[in-house]
């Protein structure tokens, strides 16, 4: 009888097989722990959570995906706000006018500003007016919501006086099917001296919408709460809310609905809307405002990111919703 003997000695079989089952043992071993349970003194992981980034930035994040990101480099002309991501994963924002990037480079996605405080331009780039900020004071994480409040100068350089002292808080909160709600409060201070917010159509709030969004390049459609639509009806008229909303991919139509919150000083505010993808509720659109040395200016906008064409009813109700919330940047936590 003929018997076959392998072609690999004995002793190399043996460790062959000893190191096979090995790597079963940790194999085994691996997905043991990965698949276990929690221990039972683990805390919940938020949903919602502000995640500080080198170069004095904050992604905020849902589930551990972005949703907008917070720049506040101190070398910045203002802190603002990008990416603002639609239910798509793609940026309902840019950077900049898609056809005049060099005057409007000031177009940062979201941001806070005015054209005319005490006779500067904190609007502009090339100006000597700058949003310099200060601190961080409190993050917050939660399933439903995760904020930050920081604090800003706004500041002449001619001669580095801070004009207005500002305190605000960025919100971040989740909502069904991917959608979900900026919500930004500002709360502005005067110091020693008077300061007026002069006359204009720029300020506080901007919004430069993605290019495929805007009505010229798009297709888009601009709606107010007042039932007007496009840029020649809406065009510094007041309302509650202006929606822009416009494809972000071949198959996707999502836009942004900037809420005026009714706490406002000058609820329902003016709205400066342009057909190439810009809009922005105007704090002093139909007259100047003076502030008294200490006296303080607060302010909430809400940017309800969304998918598809809502109606004005279903815009209604989300302003609604809005409406009856709490405006104000939260206290500073007590040590």
């Amino acid at each position: 009888m003929r018997t076959t003997t392998s072609c690999f000695p004995r002793r190399t079989l043996r460790l062959a097989c000893s190191t096979f089952a090995l790597a079963a043992l940790l194999a085994g071993g691996l997905a043991s722990r990965s698949t276990a349970a929690a221990p039972s003194s683990a805390k919940k992981v938020p949903l919602m959570q502000a995640l500080p980034l080198p170069d004095q930035q904050v992604s905020f994040q849902r589930d551990g995906f972005e949703l907008c990101r917070y720049y506040f480099g101190t070398t910045l002309r203002r802190p603002f706000i990008y990416p603002v991501m639609g239910p798509s994963g793609r940026s309902l924002t840019r950077m900049g006018h898609p056809h005049d990037p060099e005057s409007h480079s000031h177009h940062y996605s979201v941001w806070i500003s005015h054209a005319d405080v005490d006779g500067l331009s904190f609007w502009e780039d090339r100006s000597k007016a700058r949003i310099v900020h200060q601190r961080i004071e409190q993050f917050a994480d939660a399933d439903d919501e995760s904020f930050l409040v920081a604090v800003n100068a706004w500041l002449n350089e001619t001669n580095s006086k801070t004009i207005l002292t500002e305190r605000r808080a960025v919100r971040v909160q989740p909502l069904p099917n991917q959608e979900w709600l900026l919500v930004l409060d500002v709360e502005l201070r005067a110091g020693t001296n008077a300061v007026t917010f002069g006359k204009s159509p720029f300020g506080l709030i901007g919004v430069r919408m993605a290019k495929t969004i805007g009505v010229n390049d798009g297709g888009g459609v601009l709606r107010n709460s007042e039932g007007q639509v496009g840029e020649p009806e809406i065009f510094w008229k007041h309302a509650r809310w202006v929606d822009y909303s416009g494809p972000i991919t071949a198959a996707a139509i999502e836009g942004i609905t900037l809420m005026d919150h009714p706490s406002n000083p000058n609820h329902p505010t003016g709205f400066h809307v342009r057909s190439d993808g810009w809009m922005g509720a105007s704090l002093t659109l139909d007259a100047a405002r003076t502030l008294q040395p200490g006296e303080a200016l607060a302010v909430r906008y809400g940017l309800y990111v969304h998918s598809g064409q809502p109606s004005l009813d279903a815009l209604n109700r989300r302003w609604e919703t809005f409406a009856k919330t709490q405006a104000g940047v939260p206290a500073l936590p007590k040590k």
